[in-house]
């Protein structure tokens, strides 16, 4: 078996499924786009994994529509009060731009509605009710080829979310494995923002990823989004600090807190 074989067949296997597996008890039953693109540089690749080797992020359809209906569907117990979002006439054009104010400084994000309208429509409600304030980054991993935090559940625990849930969005929804196996694994490049989920189809809640180094995932994290430069270094730096190894699966809960101050 060949070294990037090797990466790959571990990556996908054991650290991809943690992030499944951490959020199961969340559900209620249990070329890229450039914005993208512009986010990956070679000073940024992690050494030992070449991102070039695989598969890179499938092109993103244009929306057929300006505005989309979004189902959002209640699911389980809120780890804190949300008011479920408006689901007619959501934006599918346009981005948004919000800033998480973290302990470590501000991280800004730029949210695409075209690539995931739903997606950020819970978002940006959420933020705006302060369902993420005060929170932490419960899990990093940062290894090559898998360099990541995990946000959004105000208990911590990796199980909490906002009490509803919604469908997947791109690239799961264009990307579909062939007789009965899993799609191939994709890199996630460099400053995406994904959705977490449960492990199943359709089981988006208000866990998010911040990927800070380019990342090989199974196609299956609803990408709604781009870190910006400043934000991606602040989430380096804490990253390095190490994390408690608490996670079976790789990574843990960080050594320095990654908490949400505020959202704006």
């Amino acid at each position: 078996m060949t070294s990037g074989t090797s990466i790959a067949a571990r990556l996908t296997a054991t650290l991809g499924a943690a992030l499944a597996a951490a959020a199961c008890a969340a559900s209620d039953t249990g070329p890229a786009p450039a914005a993208l693109r512009a986010t990956t540089t070679a000073a940024a690749t992690s050494p030992g994994f070449d991102p070039s080797a695989y598969v890179a992020m499938p092109p993103r359809p244009e929306p057929a529509a300006a505005t989309v209906a979004c189902a959002f569907r209640a699911a389980g117990p809120a780890a804190r009060t949300a008011t479920v979002p408006a689901s007619t006439s959501v934006p599918a054009t346009g981005t948004v731009e919000l800033t998480l104010t973290t302990s470590a400084g501000p991280v800004p994000l730029v949210l695409e509605r075209a690539a995931a309208p739903c997606a950020v429509q819970s978002f940006v409600g959420l933020a705006r009710q302060g369902f993420f304030d005060g929170t932490e980054c419960h899990h990093v991993t940062d290894e090559p080829g898998m360099q990541m935090f995990r946000c959004g559940d105000p208990t911590g625990s990796g199980t909490g979310g906002p009490g509803y849930t919604f469908a997947d969005e791109y690239p799961v929804t264009v990307v579909r494995g062939e007789n009965g196996y899993l799609p191939s694994p994709v890199v996630y490049p460099r400053g995406t923002v994904a959705m977490a989920n449960a492990g199943h189809r359709d089981s988006n809640g208000s866990q998010f990823l911040l990927v800070f180094g380019d990342s090989l995932l199974q196609p299956q994290y609803s990408v709604f989004g781009t870190v910006g430069e400043p934000g991606l270094r602040a989430l380096e730096e804490v990253a390095a600090a190490g994390d408690d190894g608490s996670s079976p699966l790789g990574g843990g809960r960080p050594l320095i807190p990654m908490r949400i101050v505020a959202v704006g």
